[in-house]
């Protein structure tokens, strides 16, 4: 009989492919609830239409409501883009497909400057057009594509 040493069984540690799509369905997830969010707004505390009317006290009512819809139809419009991309992402990266980092490379990037055009671009009234609590919820699902961009690129050492 032959003595073996005990093997101590290790269990793996998250690959850089688990923490990726970890981080993407957590970029989609919210994505989706900051859509949904400036709806809440829309209809709670109205921080949005609060900023119109600080930036531009002759607008009416009627003024103020079709200001808010642009926004929102603007929001949910990138909110929408933001999701169907996570979802393409998502599957290219689940399917293994080489392509992946690029693309999540290359959207990250214009996510980005979207995200940093609602936090910097002013509107004819020279304050910011989008009210900053809006503007700096569309960092945060970049802050988690730079962490799924940063694991696919190890990946692939």
């Amino acid at each position: 009989m032959t003595a073996h040493a005990p093997t101590t069984a290790r269990t793996p540690g998250p690959t850089a492919n688990s923490v990726a799509l970890a981080a993407m369905w957590g970029g989609l997830v919210l994505t989706l609830a900051i859509t949904v969010y400036a709806f809440v707004d829309d209809a709670t505390t109205r921080l949005l239409a609060g900023h119109i009317q600080t930036s531009y006290p002759s607008y009416g009512a009627d003024e103020i409501e079709t200001a808010v819809a642009l926004y929102l139809g603007i929001l949910v419009t990138v909110g929408g883009l933001g999701v169907l991309t996570w979802a393409a992402v998502i599957w290219a990266t689940a399917r293994g497909k080489r392509w992946a980092p690029w693309v999540a490379t290359t959207v990250l990037a214009a996510a980005v400057c979207v995200a940093l055009t609602g936090l910097t671009v002013r509107d004819t009234s020279g304050d910011v057009g989008l009210v900053p609590l809006l503007a700096w919820l569309q960092v945060l699902p970049c802050a988690l594509g730079l962490v799924a961009v940063v694991q696919l690129w190890r990946q692939r050492r």
